[in-house]
């Protein structure tokens, strides 16, 4: 069974056809999070510091919305438009997740959505049934 998440509280809503995240078993898939602030739609302006914290925030906030936090996260990808922002964005992220160390992998992406200089998906485990 697939609940679709589409209304979660604190986290902008999509911009275009896709859910927030989509809950499959005892894993939370949670589309890409790029630094809009979740009032007003818009990107956040400032530099890749700046925008990495509103994407974990917003990312953050969907989790919270499932009664998950950051400790639930098995992987995330990073989408980034300047692998030269790469340290900034690591400290960034990193300080976010407070010691939690999901797999990852990083990409140079030649542009992401609204202007985004960074986007992020995370695949969460929720601790239900495993699938099978």
């Amino acid at each position: 069974m697939l609940d679709f998440i589409n209304d979660s509280a604190g986290v902008p809503k999509a911009v275009g056809p896709y859910s927030q995240a989509v809950r499959c078993g005892p894993l939370l898939f949670c589309s890409g999070q790029v630094p809009l602030d979740p009032e007003t739609g818009k990107l956040v302006e400032g530099d890749i510091g700046v925008q990495t914290r509103q994407v974990m925030a917003n990312l953050r906030a969907l989790l919270a919305g499932q009664g998950l936090g950051f400790s639930a996260l098995v992987k995330t990808t990073i989408y980034l438009c300047d692998m030269g922002d790469f340290a900034m964005f690591n400290a960034a992220y990193a300080q976010a997740l407070e010691g939690h160390r999901p797999a990852r992998a990083t990409v140079a992406a030649s542009g992401l959505p609204l202007g985004a200089r960074v986007e992020i998906e995370a695949i969460a485990f929720t601790g239900g049934t495993p699938i099978g």
